[in-house]
């Protein structure tokens, strides 16, 4: 058990810190939209991970650098480029208020398939996926011997619980958020955040 809770706490540490990922989440908890889609993708994809960097590939990232250099820089681009889509609507306005009524929005929100990609590239083109989930978390899940996928399984299951309040706690913020000056403020932060990390994934390609 003090296994499982050790992969539980450092599971949690590793990704409550609102990043891109995260931000995402939180929008589409916001919007209630596709939440369930959100949630499974990002859930499976850390457990993907996880289970991968306890198996052994953190050793073959560790031995291939040039890997990550080549994700920052196609994280940096996606980053940016969903950075100024954001600034897009900061600045334009949608015209439109949340719509409480999760039923009108699947219908008339956005499609899943987009929604699903944007997931996707936003955990997969991320480095520090790699060099944290990956690279850290398998090298301390090796540390605990035999135990190791004990370890896994509660750094997993960290994952289900975060991504799970994220995206249906994040509904307690429709109060607040039903203008749509409110939703320019949202995405004029998702923006600088989104800017921000892409800047700073190309200082890291660089030096």
């Amino acid at each position: 058990m003090i296994t499982f809770f050790s992969g539980l706490g450092l599971g949690l540490s590793l990704i409550i810190a609102i990043g891109a990922q995260n931000a995402y989440v939180l929008r589409q908890g916001v919007r209630r939209e596709h939440v369930l889609a959100v949630v499974v993708v990002c859930a499976a994809s850390d457990a993907i991970l996880i289970v991968a960097g306890v198996a052994g590939l953190g050793y073959v990232i560790e031995q291939l650098p040039w890997v990550i250099v080549i994700v920052r820089w196609l994280g940096a681009a996606f980053l940016l480029g969903y950075g100024l889509l954001a600034a897009r609507r900061a600045l334009r306005g949608t015209g439109e208020s949340l719509d409480t009524d999760s039923d009108r929005v699947s219908r008339n929100g956005t499609r899943l398939a987009p929604i699903v990609m944007t997931v996707l590239a936003l955990t997969w083109l991320n480095p520090h996926v790699y060099l944290d989930t990956v690279l850290m978390l398998g090298s301390i899940a090796a540390a605990h011997g035999e135990d190791r996928w004990v370890f896994a399984s509660g750094a997993v299951l960290a994952s289900i619980i975060w991504f799970s309040a994220l995206g249906y706690g994040a509904r307690r913020l429709s109060r607040w958020l039903n203008t749509p000056r409110a939703w320019r403020i949202l995405d004029g932060m998702i923006a600088v955040m989104m800017i921000a990390l892409a800047v700073m994934l190309i200082v890291q390609a660089i030096g």
